[in-house]
């Protein structure tokens, strides 16, 4: 699958991008501060399953590095966080807190997010297309958002989402940078439904990429290490 990179083409500016988005390292050199929109290219270029499910309908609106470094096996811990009942409101930016509020009331008054308009009904679910061995391990739902899981494998995610809007896929991927460190590489991608869908991505990009996600990575950065400590206090001990 070639998913369709052209309404941001990599380019001169993306390498430019590239070349500013490092992200910053604390004092121990062990902690990534600051998530950067990056390439998608490096999204596009790794050899992720994903591929081999989306058509070529749906469009890359953009790829995140997230501050959240770890180990090889350290996926775990990010789908974890991300999808576990008990995270409250209250872990997000007030900022965020509030676009999310807004824009959930918005889809439920203007019927963006009724249930006719939801996976397996306006459209079809990506695990029905899912090749056999991707089958085995669905992963978690999200709860503060109705973001449904499709896969989850050692180094990938995958979850979608339907609305009035369009077929939206969260695909998040353990990627290793030239340290060693391993961080989740975040891509955006939907296929629209008609124009109002065009519109409407068009319209929220902006809040998106300048605000929504900076303040709610900047804020997940600075729980990431008591995230991990929580996480090795529910693990069985095995001495």
């Amino acid at each position: 699958m070639a998913v369709d990179p052209r309404p941001r083409p990599v380019s001169a500016d993306d390498s430019r991008q590239a070349a500013t988005s490092t992200m910053t390292r604390s004092t121990e050199g062990t902690s990534m501060m600051f998530s950067r929109q990056i390439p998608n290219s490096e999204f596009t270029s790794r050899p992720w399953r994903i591929h081999e499910i989306l058509d070529d309908g749906y469009i890359l609106e953009d790829v995140w590095a997230r501050p959240l470094p770890g180990g090889p096996d350290d996926l775990a811990i990010h789908v974890w966080n991300t999808t576990k009942p008990e995270r409250p409101m209250s872990d997000f930016n007030p900022v965020v807190r509030f676009l999310f509020d807004v824009r959930w009331r918005l889809g439920g008054l203007l019927g963006w997010d009724s249930e006719r308009q939801q996976v397996g009904k306006r459209v079809a679910s990506l695990r029905d297309n899912l090749p056999e061995d991707l089958r085995a391990v669905r992963g978690p739902d999200m709860h503060i958002t109705p973001f449904k899981s499709v896969y989850l494998t050692h180094d990938e995610w995958t979850a979608e989402f339907s609305g009035a809007m369009g077929h939206i896929v969260m695909h998040h991927g353990w990627v290793r940078d030239e340290t060693g460190t391993y961080y989740p590489q975040m891509a955006a991608l939907v296929k629209p439904h008609g124009l109002f869908g065009k519109v409407y991505m068009y319209g929220i990009a902006p809040l998106r990429r300048f605000v929504v996600y900076p303040l709610m990575f900047r804020t997940e950065s600075r729980q990431w290490p008591s995230v991990r400590q929580e996480w090795a206090r529910r693990q069985p001990d095995t001495q």
